[in-house]
C-alpha cells in the first residue's frame, strides 16, 4: 500500500453527504391527526408525501414515521411531554450541507397544516469515532 491511500479515504470523507434530522413539529400529535382524518383525506396526504419524496430522491435516508405519545425523561424521573407543539414525526436526509437540506424540503406537504413547522438538525460526527 501506498501514502495515497489514506489521503484517498480523507478525500472521501470530505466529499462525503452529511446526514441531517428533520422533525415535523405540529399543534397536535400525529395520532389525534391520523384520527380526525378521513380515509379520503388520509391518501390525499399521503399521495403529497410521495410526490415530495420522488422530488426529494435520494436526498432521503430514512423516510422516517409518524410518532405516537412521548415521555420526558430527566435526572429525576419521567414525566408527559408537556408542550403545545408535538413532535408528529422524523426523517433523515442527507445533503452537502445545511442549506440543502432545506432545499429538500421546500414545498414539503407537512408545511399545508396551520402551526406546522419543520426542524433540521445536522449530524455532528463523535469525536474519536
Amino acid at each position: 500500500m501506498t501514502g495515497d491511500h489514506s489521503s484517498t479515504g480523507t478525500l472521501q470523507r470530505r466529499f462525503a453527504m452529511k446526514k441531517f434530522a428533520v422533525l415535523y413539529i405540529a399543534p397536535q400529535s400525529a395520532q389525534a391527526q391520523m384520527e380526525q382524518s378521513s380515509p379520503e383525506a388520509a391518501q390525499e396526504g399521503m399521495k403529497a408525501w410521495m410526490e415530495w419524496a420522488d422530488r426529494a430522491g435520494s436526498g432521503i435516508v430514512d423516510m422516517g414515521s409518524p410518532l405516537g405519545e412521548g415521555r420526558e425523561i430527566t435526572a429525576t424521573g419521567a414525566s408527559e411531554v408537556s408542550s403545545s407543539s408535538h413532535v408528529g414525526g422524523y426523517g433523515i436526509l442527507q445533503a452537502e450541507d445545511l442549506a440543502g437540506a432545506e432545499s429538500l424540503l421546500e414545498g414539503h406537504p407537512h408545511l399545508m397544516m396551520p402551526g406546522a413547522s419543520i426542524q433540521v438538525y445536522e449530524f455532528l460526527d463523535m469525536p474519536g469515532m
